[in-house]
């Protein structure tokens, strides 16, 4: 089987990649920007905060998960979602690279 045109990338240009397809719905940012509100593990919450069914929600949380974006934990018979730092330090490498690169640009 031949390779995917993934493996032509590097693992941190994949990762960045995931992330941001995550970060692509405004429901996943409204998740995000919640769960950064309350500062704390959310419990079923979400869905009382978001104009969307239950299944919906849900799979937006397993996207933000997936990609790493996000953390659960089982507690009883619900899942506690929280911030997961490290795909957010990724982030913010990446983008301050950028900015300081950009910045030293003499560019149109």
């Amino acid at each position: 089987m031949g390779a995917t045109k993934t493996d032509f990338f590097t693992d941190e240009q994949n990762k960045i990649a995931i992330i941001a397809k995550a970060l692509g719905h405004p429901a996943r940012i409204a998740i995000i920007e919640y769960l950064l509100k309350v500062n704390e593990c959310i419990c079923g919450d979400i869905v009382n905060e978001l104009p969307l069914a239950q299944p919906t929600v849900s799979q937006h949380l397993k996207e933000l998960k997936n990609a790493g974006l996000i953390k659960g934990n089982i507690e009883g018979n619900s899942v506690c979602y929280c911030i997961d730092e490290k795909a957010f330090e990724v982030l913010n490498t990446f983008f301050s690279n950028i900015i300081a690169t950009v910045k030293k640009q003499n560019c149109c």
